[in-house]
């Protein structure tokens, strides 16, 4: 093989688009009105921040012991409730089940909406109708949770083996019946990945929470962040990780057990 034929011929091409993605950066920069020195001038405060960042104060742990356990309460509570709620609503947002193309686009639109609320903005919204509190994040990750896995949901009824469902049509069956004894036992696998899936997502979002006064280790983490205490900001960091990895490792060995 010549080397003729290794090389790319086209390399101006990539050079191209290379100085178009400089070009946009550089006016999109211009507009914006964003000063990329000032990053580089602040060096020293970007070293300080890294430099207590990466030595966790541990000392501090036994003092996030219970807002780690309030924030797990609400990850769980707001789980099991989303995916409660999550359930009956996604049988009813696909027409396998429904056979109602209106009442299934009712249905999806209202899911829409749900979803399109931001965590934050949901959480500022109910914490100003219910007041401050872990309830307030209960609620707030039970509506999150209920949009994002209702969606999920009835997506995977969408792509079930349908033979079931003709199976029981064919004896008489109801839409209940159909529903509980031809879609609901394929669905059981696709239910318990999403709602750990969901889970290690409300873990996350919980912490972020408690700017807004939702309750929980969000709160530590908003002190601490005010007060420069970067040191337990990296700890809080660190044990919201270990949390999701196990929730990670719980969700893969209880998916293989029913797989």
């Amino acid at each position: 093989m010549k080397i003729k034929d290794t090389v790319h011929l086209h390399w101006y091409k990539h050079v191209l688009v290379l100085i178009l993605i400089i070009l946009c950066f550089a006016t999109s920069a211009n507009a914006t009105g964003a000063d990329f020195g000032k990053v580089f001038s602040n060096s020293e405060q970007v070293r300080i921040f890294l430099s207590k960042l990466i030595h966790p104060d541990f000392s501090y742990m036994p003092s996030l012991i219970e807002p780690l356990i309030k924030t797990l309460k609400m990850s769980i509570l707001g789980t099991i409730l989303g995916v409660l709620l999550a359930i009956p609503f996604s049988f009813l947002a696909t027409t396998i089940v429904t056979k109602n193309p209106i009442l299934t686009g009712i249905v999806r639109f209202f899911l829409n909406v749900i979803r399109t609320v931001p965590n934050m903005l949901l959480a500022a919204i109910l914490v100003s109708m219910v007041g401050i509190g872990e309830a307030t994040g209960v609620l707030t990750l039970t509506i999150f949770t209920f949009g994002l896995t209702a969606q999920l949901f009835y997506e995977s009824i969408e792509t079930i083996d349908t033979s079931a469902l003709e199976a029981c049509e064919s004896v008489g069956a109801n839409k209940l019946k159909t529903a509980v004894w031809a879609v609901w036992p394929q669905m059981i696998p696709s239910i318990v990945s999403y709602a750990f899936y969901a889970l290690e997502i409300n873990v996350r979002s919980s912490t972020v929470l408690g700017y807004v006064g939702a309750g929980g280790i969000g709160v530590i983490l908003n002190t601490s962040l005010g007060l420069f205490k970067y040191d337990r900001v990296s700890l809080v960091i660190l044990m919201i990780f270990v949390i999701v990895m196990i929730v990670d490792g719980l969700s893969e060995f209880i998916r293989r057990k029913i797989a």
